[in-house]
């Protein structure tokens, strides 16, 4: 991996189907090189995957199976903006389809505990316009898991 800073995300064995339901839910995704244990040892056999290396949007991470001691939770996620409705509902449904839970404000969480906001760009556009068209987003907002972009849009303009 040449990247200088690479994220590592740690999991309970499961690095590797996580990394390629990532690269096959977005683009400019892959798979990259995994690291197979050489021997057996304390947790594992000989070829099990330690760590994988995976790209997601363009952006390098590490998968580590290090085991059940670490769990993730909302102090990190993965923001995804989103152009339109249908880009929208392709990544929450893949994620939420796929073993996850729907949160609250265009929050979810995959199967492996991680967490995403899937947002469209209207929803960040709204609030930095300020004044009362954020307000009106952010309050239609609030009332939503998935975000729903024809309602944001509506809020912004005042309907």
């Amino acid at each position: 991996m040449a990247d200088k800073l690479v994220t590592v995300l740690w999991f309970d064995g499961d690095a590797e189907d996580a990394a390629r339901f990532y690269a096959d839910t977005f683009p400019d995704s892959l798979v990259g090189p995994i690291f197979r244990a050489p021997s057996d040892f304390p947790s594992g056999q000989k070829g099990d995957a330690l760590t994988v290396e995976f790209t997601v949007l363009g952006r390098a991470f590490s998968g580590l199976n290090g085991g059940d001691m670490f769990k993730p939770n909302e102090s990190v996620s993965f923001m995804v903006i989103t152009e339109d409705q249908a880009e929208t509902d392709r990544y929450w449904n893949a994620i939420v389809g796929h073993g996850g839970q729907e949160s609250a404000c265009g929050w979810c969480k995959d199967k492996w505990g991680f967490n995403w906001q899937i947002t469209p760009r209207t929803l960040l556009e709204s609030q930095a316009a300020g004044g009362e068209e954020a307000r009106r987003a952010f309050e239609t907002m609030m009332t939503m898991q998935k975000i729903d972009v024809a309602a944001i849009d509506a809020a912004r303009k005042g309907d």
